[in-house]
């Protein structure tokens, strides 16, 4: 037993000196295993946050958000103060990143001043340019492309109710947008299998899918894509929506709504799932909308276990990327 034990913690420390100083734009930065990692150790930080309390002690985050914020902001935020660490928040709302001081000058000051980087952006280049110059971590708090963040804590939440997600069946419908993009391939780095159900034309990028996909063959999972609703979901085991209309796409509100309408989660689309089904949601969600309240609030959602995860796999994140998962015992 005692050998087993040490090798566990070797391999949980090989894998913490993999991570550290990397970045985090995209799921397809972390391997199978990474992303496995990174979600034990969350399961391990929520439960006995006080083993990391000073683990990242001294250690300086900035944010700098384009959009707004409730759950991003607030998680990353007591995330990195309640393991020592301290967090700067910059509003970027009226000024894009790039646009008074290049990306470039900005990643070559931030880097003598702070550990950690966390942007949330319009453009998804924004971000990997400032990690291509910034000589710290950085981490994508949403773009446009991408939501890595959320995907995490929202495989962590269903790995707290199912346990291992090796062929578990995950079904999305909606809008094929940033966070579909990073559920798919957290998916497939998992072995779960992941069905996406969208209206034609809203299908999420031919290039996100084709790197799922790649992923999937090497784990065992399937990527399916449909534009029925019910098919999307029948027999899953977790299904997840979010806004029909998403962030910098506001104009196309009226355009959406009808496109939409027979993809909203109600109880009649939630009774083709599995009996056990969950319920997911990013949130903010627009009540009656993509999504009924009787489902929102029903007793098969897990939106604000979700939400909670956000800190949880954040945490367990940063203390990777800045080597704090090394030093506690």
């Amino acid at each position: 037993m005692a050998s087993k034990a040490f090798a566990v913690l070797e391999q949980e420390a090989g894998l913490a000196a993999s991570l550290t100083g990397r970045d985090l734009c995209s799921i397809t930065d972390l391997t199978p295993a990474e992303v496995a990692g990174i979600l034990e150790l969350a399961h391990k930080v929520k439960a006995k946050p006080s083993d990391y309390r000073h683990a990242l002690d001294a250690k300086q985050m900035v944010m700098f958000f384009e959009k707004s914020s409730l759950r991003t902001r607030l998680t990353f935020e007591a995330a990195i103060n309640t393991v020592g660490g301290s967090a700067i928040f910059v509003d970027q709302t009226q000024s894009p990143l790039g646009e008074r001081e290049s990306l470039g000058d900005i990643a070559r000051n931030l880097e003598r001043w702070v550990s950690l980087i966390v942007l949330r952006t319009y453009a998804h280049e924004t971000i990997t340019e400032m990690a291509q110059y910034a000589s710290v971590p950085v981490i994508n708090a949403l773009s446009d492309l991408e939501h890595p963040c959320q995907a995490l804590a929202d495989f962590m939440t269903l790995e707290e109710r199912f346990g291992s997600l090796k062929g578990f069946r995950f079904a999305y419908v909606g809008d094929g947008n940033n966070v579909c993009h990073s559920l798919m391939l957290t998916a497939a780095q998992l072995g779960a299998h992941c069905t996406i159900g969208t209206p034609k034309n809203y299908a999420p990028k031919a290039d996100i899918v084709a790197q799922a996909r790649a992923i999937a063959n090497i784990t065992g999972s399937d990527i399916t894509l449909v534009n029925d609703p019910v098919a999307a979901v029948t027999g899953a085991d977790a299904i997840y929506t979010d806004v029909c209309t998403s962030m910098g796409f506001e104009h196309e509100a009226t355009k959406r709504a009808p496109i939409f309408k027979s993809y909203q989660v109600n109880e009649t689309l939630m009774a083709y799932a599995a009996p056990h089904a969950v319920f997911m949601h990013c949130l903010p969600a627009h009540r009656n909308a993509e999504v009924t309240d009787a489902v929102l609030d029903g007793p098969q959602s897990v939106v604000f276990d979700q939400a909670e995860n956000r800190m949880h796999a954040q945490k367990a994140l940063m203390l990777m990327l800045l080597g704090g998962a090394k030093q506690v015992k």
